[in-house]
């Protein structure tokens, strides 16, 4: 699970340790805290997209188009819920989830399909 993204000239992460986004632009020698909000849950998942970072949380599917200062709940439904990974699949982005089931979604996650 990417808890760790190159966006542009940052290096962004889940520091799991406290649940906050953090950014470096040494390359990982130091890092700064970009986000440390509880309101979208516990962080599992980032995901470059486009023009927007997607964050799998056990709230839901959030997006956010600020290099993570802010988030947006994209889906919160029960299968957003149980998101564990999200992948950048072409024409769909594909979710993994905890009980090892396959989905996909052709609207940047607000729904999502079962892979059968």
């Amino acid at each position: 699970m990417p808890q760790l993204i190159t966006y542009g000239n940052e290096l962004i992460r889940i520091n799991p340790s406290n649940n906050k986004i953090e950014y470096s632009t040494n390359r990982g020698s130091s890092w700064i805290t970009r986000y440390s909000g509880s309101g979208c849950g516990q962080f599992r998942d980032l995901l470059e997209y486009g023009n927007e970072i997607i964050a799998c949380t056990d709230k839901g599917l959030y997006y956010s188009t600020n290099k993570g200062s802010s988030w947006i709940c994209r889906s919160s439904g029960s299968v957003a819920k149980t998101l564990i990974a999200v992948q950048d699949g072409g024409r769909e982005l594909l979710g993994s989830s905890n009980d090892g089931h396959l989905y996909y979604s052709t609207n940047k996650g607000s729904s999502w399909i079962r892979r059968r």
